[in-house]
């Protein structure tokens, strides 16, 4: 195994992100998990920028998804009840991301599911507020992959390889 020097300073710069992020979302008590999570995934597209947009539009999409739920809910509450209102939008958000998602890939996306899922089991947590989770994932996980974009290319980094998706 031979050490790649590009990607050990990549390394150091990914660390440097972290305390940024961290000092930044610490001060003004920002939630910082949706944007490390775009981030993260962005890394799972093998940093491939051309991936970029459909990692933060399907990651914006499943919050969405989390932002309608109230009022969908809601609604099929009336008819079939609480408990079987919130299964059917779970139920219905999760077909459509499916059955869609390779008619609308950018919007629709395995992005989509994660943080639909993720951003749903953090609804638990203590002040949800799936706005601010949004703008966190845009803003936060653009300029964190925006960022990393740039670094990879003044570090001459290899092209990613061609997407499969």
């Amino acid at each position: 195994m031979k050490f790649n020097r590009r990607r050990l300073i990549l390394g150091l710069y990914v660390l440097a992100l972290i305390v940024i992020t961290e000092f930044v979302t610490g001060y003004f008590k920002l939630p910082a998990w949706p944007a490390y999570v775009a981030w993260v995934l962005f890394f799972g597209e093998h940093m491939n920028p051309t991936r970029a947009p459909h990692v933060l539009v399907g990651a914006a999409a499943g919050i969405g998804l989390l932002l309608l739920a109230p009022i969908a809910i809601g609604l099929l509450a009336q008819i079939i009840g609480v408990d079987w209102g919130r299964l059917v939008y779970i139920l219905a958000a999760v077909y459509a991301i499916f059955a869609f998602g390779e008619m609308i890939p950018l919007v629709l996306n395995n992005f989509t599911f994660m943080f639909f899922t993720v951003g749903g089991l953090a609804l638990a947590a203590p002040k949800p507020n799936p706005t601010l989770w949004l703008l966190m994932e845009a803003a936060g996980g653009g300029l964190l992959i925006g960022a990393t974009i740039i670094v990879g290319k003044i570090l001459g980094l290899p092209p990613a390889p061609a997407a499969t998706h």
